[in-house]
């Protein structure tokens, strides 16, 4: 199997793995989540996209497209199940930090969908 092959999916499975939703990356790209659903749902997904979309991730698009399963529960297996093993990971982070960094993303995700939601909710109450 190519690396480049399926992008869509690979896309999907990093988004899932930041723990984020179609409707928050729909949200950071400007896209309806139907738009994000149909991307993960490409076999290829032109380089502009990809790039924006690698932005949102936090990731590069070489990263993407190189993204694989298996070599994720690979480091995950060799570093924390393997006790023999002489590869240790280290952290170059804080994972607290990470996690309170995560959060606050997501907060201001579901803020910007809140006062999306907002607006909607007004432009309708003004259009009748």
């Amino acid at each position: 199997m190519a690396e480049t092959l399926h992008i869509g999916r690979k896309i999907s499975k990093i988004r899932e793995l930041r723990g984020m939703k179609q409707e928050a990356l729909a949200a950071l790209l400007g896209i309806s989540q139907q738009a994000i659903s149909k991307i993960e749902q490409s076999d290829e997904v032109e380089d502009l996209a990809l790039e924006k979309i690698a932005k949102a991730l936090g990731v590069t698009p070489e990263g993407i497209k190189k993204f694989s399963e298996e070599a994720v529960f690979n480091i995950i297996g060799n570093n924390y199940h393997d006790n023999s093993s002489s590869v240790q990971y280290q952290c170059t982070f804080n994972p607290i930090d990470k996690l309170v960094e995560v959060f606050e993303e997501n907060k201001k995700l579901y803020e910007q969908l809140l006062a999306s939601e907002r607006e909607k909710i007004e432009l309708l109450k003004n259009s009748k």
